[in-house]
């Protein structure tokens, strides 16, 4: 299964295995269970400390365990974990064979420290470019403290066990048997939900900080790119996020950044935190933004608060706090999310094979989700609110070539049904007759555009009706020393290059603010 490309670049990293290893398969006929013993055979050929064996004991199959020989840290997957997850494999193996982790020795202790019994399961599809993230971190932690154990599941090999727990959205968290967690979470916010004295000990901390001369707020292309030109010129530089790498975590392929041929979300989100982390910057993540109180004139503080309880200071604030998903604002909108309501196709899609659903936008956004949706449910209803769709016209071309593919436009959802579990349809209006008509379906897909995250700045700064903040072509704001990027502001494209291109020039401008204000002390390294 593995090419000789792979197969030697799998021996490179199993050389660094310390604590030999056993996979133990567990597995029936069936084809994925011969599939999945190919692969465990082809690992263990690569490396002396690798052994294989079967046990058929488990329950799922075709699953498997990695397991520290003599001792009780172990890690498992059901399934195959390919795709986005073969990485997720490469990482357990290295992680159970006791190969160092990259992360912060003080986060690593307090893994070490949790106490108590927990038996993680975590729901996967191949395509969730959100799942690794989520596997990867709690296989670290089962490899560091032996009273935790996790086993991802691949949700399509096991149909039943989906369809029982309703499992509509991935990657679905449950611990001890309960639900836990849903949608993409790092290790560091995994850790706060199971370290309950986490946030205030990170309050406390934050607290004592001194003043920036720089302070982002968010953390994702704009707020990157901020914080690189403003360290670069020699300033105290933070950034405080709420999600390191914001809604580009979303994303799957990349594929129009500028010199880059292709990439994915996730992967550019790691660069800008490696970047940011290389030039100095003091990053804090984890961190929701509660109000900003401007400075009372040209050249004072900006208090900045949290919602844990914090005080941050600084002399320049910029605010790159980007956007999210457009919701309906429907009735059942909120009550049927991740029960059938969804956002990425990508990665939940797999989770509604040969089903019906329904992607709501007729823009590239939606018209590519119906592309994608149509190759693995059954059928896709595309619901646009205008006369017509909005997308390229090779998208339309694409989508209308598609026989389970159905299109309504000048339509209005004006309501998501369920039976209390999971979705079973919408309601619409033609804008043309206002009649309203029903669909039958089992999954919706929104797909609507973005709504800038800039709630916490009303009365602080002018915004637009929109909640777009308000910016000159310098980044500028309505208030002295705060300047704005990227997708909250009312620059027009969004898009990545555009957010890091528009994060350089504010962060250039508060450095010039700082200039004028302050004088030569607030920039002496820089000069």
């Amino acid at each position: 299964m593995l090419d000789a490309a792979l197969q030697d670049q799998l021996r490179a990293y199993l050389a660094h295995i310390v604590h030999p290893v056993e996979l133990v398969a567990s597995l029936d006929d069936g084809d994925k269970s011969r599939e999945l013993w190919e692969l465990l055979g082809e690992i263990a050929a690569l490396s002396a400390s690798v052994t294989l064996r079967r046990d058929d004991a488990d329950a799922r199959k075709p699953s498997f365990a990695i397991v520290r020989a003599g001792t009780d840290v172990s890690v498992a997957f059901a399934g195959l974990p390919m795709g986005h997850e073969f990485n997720s494999l490469v990482l357990a193996l290295l992680h159970v064979g006791g190969h160092p982790a990259k992360a912060e020795p003080e986060t690593l202790d307090r893994i070490k420290a949790l106490d108590g019994d927990y038996r993680f399961e975590t729901y996967f599809s191949l395509s969730c470019q959100n799942c690794p993230d989520v596997i990867q971190a709690l296989n670290l932690m089962s490899a560091l403290n032996p009273r935790i154990r996790h086993v991802a599941i691949d949700g399509g090999l096991f149909p039943d066990e989906v369809a029982a727990r309703q499992v509509m959205a991935v990657p679905a968290i449950f611990l001890n048997g309960k639900p836990f967690a849903q949608g993409r979470m790092g290790l560091e916010e995994l850790l706060a939900k199971l370290d309950t004295g986490a946030a205030e000990r990170e309050t406390a901390k934050l607290a004592a900080k001194a003043p920036f001369d720089v302070l982002v707020v968010g953390g994702g292309p704009a707020g990157a790119a901020a914080a690189i030109y403003a360290a670069r010129k020699g300033l105290s530089t933070g950034v405080v996020a709420e999600r390191v790498g914001g809604q580009v975590q979303d994303t799957l392929g990349i594929e129009n950044l500028i010199a880059v041929s292709h990439t994915e979300g996730p992967k550019l989100a790691a660069q800008f935190e490696a970047a940011v982390k290389a030039n100095g910057v003091d990053l804090m993540n984890l961190q929701k933004i509660e109000t900003v109180i401007p400075a009372a004139a040209p050249g004072g503080l900006i208090e900045v608060k949290t919602a844990g309880g914090a005080s941050l200071k600084t002399r320049a604030l910029i605010l790159a706090t980007g956007a999210r998903w457009r919701l309906m604002g429907v009735p059942g909108e909120a009550e049927y999310r991740n029960k059938g309501v969804a956002f990425c196709p990508h990665c939940d899609g797999p989770l509604f094979k040969g089903k019906r659903v329904a992607v709501i936008g007729g823009g590239n956004s939606g018209v590519e989700a119906a592309i994608d949706l149509a190759g693995i449910v059954g059928h896709v209803t595309l619901i646009e609110f205008d006369a017509a769709l909005r997308a390229d016209r090779v998208l339309q071309d694409k989508l209308a070539s598609l026989p389970n593919v159905s299109v309504i436009t000048s339509a209005l959802t004006t309501e998501v049904h369920g039976d209390g579990d999971k979705v079973t349809g919408l309601t619409y209006q033609d804008r043309t007759s206002k009649g309203l008509f029903r669909q039958d379906l089992d999954g919706i897909f929104v797909q609507i555009g973005l709504v800038p995250n800039t709630e916490f700045l009303k009365g602080a700064l002018a915004l637009t009706p929109r909640g777009e903040i308000e910016v000159t072509a310098r980044g500028e704001t309505s208030a002295p020393g705060i300047f704005a990027a990227g997708d909250a502001t009312t620059v027009p494209f969004k898009q990545i290059v555009i957010a890091m291109g528009d994060g350089a020039k504010a962060s250039l401008a508060a450095f010039d603010y700082l200039i004028r204000t302050q004088g030569a002390d607030a920039a002496t390294a820089a000069a």
